[in-house]
C-alpha cells in the first residue's frame, strides 16, 4: 500500500473538498470557492503546497493551470484516521472504536452493524 499523504491545514482541506467536488478547478475557481477572501497568490500557494504534499496534480488549459485530485477524498480520510489511530490510541484502532463507544459517539445499534460488517469482511482480505 502506498504511503498516504501528509496531513492538511484546515484551510487545505477546504481546498481539496472544492477539488474533490468539482473534479477540477483553477485557482480562480478555488478562491471563488472558498468560504473567505483569499488573495490569488495565497490561493496559488495553497495549490501549490497541495501538489508539493502529492495531493493535487495540475495540467494546463488555455494559460491557467487546472488542478485534479490526485488522491481520492476515501484516501486522504483513511490516511488522516490511520495518523490518528496512531498518535493517540498507539496504533490499536480496536482503543479508538472502546473511546467512540465510551464517549457515546457510537450507540449499541452500529455496534451491532459494525459487528455484522466485520463477521462479513472476514475471510477476505488480511487485517492490518
Amino acid at each position: 500500500m502506498p504511503k498516504s499523504p501528509a496531513s492538511l491545514s484546515p484551510l487545505e482541506h477546504d481546498v481539496m473538498r472544492i477539488v474533490w467536488a468539482r473534479g477540477s478547478a483553477t485557482a480562480a475557481d478555488v478562491g471563488a470557492a472558498l468560504p473567505r477572501r483569499l488573495t490569488n497568490a495565497t490561493v496559488r500557494t495553497l495549490l501549490r503546497r497541495l501538489e508539493a504534499k502529492r495531493y493535487l496534480r495540475h495540467g494546463v488549459r488555455g494559460r491557467a493551470f487546472v488542478y485534479e485530485p490526485a488522491v481520492a477524498q476515501s484516501q486522504a480520510a483513511t490516511g488522516a484516521l490511520r495518523r490518528i489511530v496512531q498518535r493517540f490510541f498507539g496504533g490499536s484502532a480496536s482503543s479508538l472504536v472502546a473511546g467512540l463507544v465510551d464517549e457515546g459517539l457510537i450507540g449499541p445499534d452500529e455496534v451491532r452493524a459494525l459487528s455484522k460488517r466485520l463477521g462479513r469482511s472476514r475471510g477476505k482480505r488480511p487485517a492490518g
